[in-house]
């Protein structure tokens, strides 16, 4: 295996790209419209997407419209959207990213050090994702 790049299901791929975008500095990388006409790194205005591929750093995620995941696929192997995992994402200052985006996104669990020496926080995205975002806490000793 050399990657995994997870697909998400999600409602609206251009709020759900502009959330990644403003909250948490994802840049789009590909988008492809509805009719399939229209693929690049810049949504047209008054164009509708089904996929869209964003990245930050070395995390790179794939959106899907939720209708059209289905219908690729071929079976209906998914109620609604959301998860039941977290996409656990590493970052270089927590604390700053925490203190930027607190009063903007839905916090799902507060900022904390784990006992395994991590700083992280939870977020709910605005289609159900839990995204956890974390940081070596060098002044936990743990053996």
């Amino acid at each position: 295996m050399k990657k995994l790049t997870p697909n998400l299901a999600v409602k609206n791929i251009k709020e759900t790209v502009a959330y990644y975008q403003e909250h948490f500095g994802f840049e789009l990388q590909m988008a492809v419209s509805e009719d399939k006409s229209s693929m690049g790194a810049e949504f047209v205005e008054e164009k509708e997407y089904i996929w869209a591929m964003i990245a930050s750093g070395g995390v790179v995620i794939m959106l899907q419209r939720e209708d059209n995941l289905k219908e690729d696929l071929g079976v209906d192997f998914f109620d609604g959207i959301g998860a039941s995992s977290s996409f656990y994402m590493e970052v270089e200052d927590v604390d700053a990213l925490y203190e930027n985006v607190k009063s903007k996104v839905d916090i799902a669990k507060e900022i904390d050090t784990t006992w395994y020496g991590q700083r992280e926080f939870y977020v709910r995205d605005i289609n159900g994702y839990i995204l956890a975002f974390s940081t070596l806490d060098e002044s936990v000793s743990v053996s």
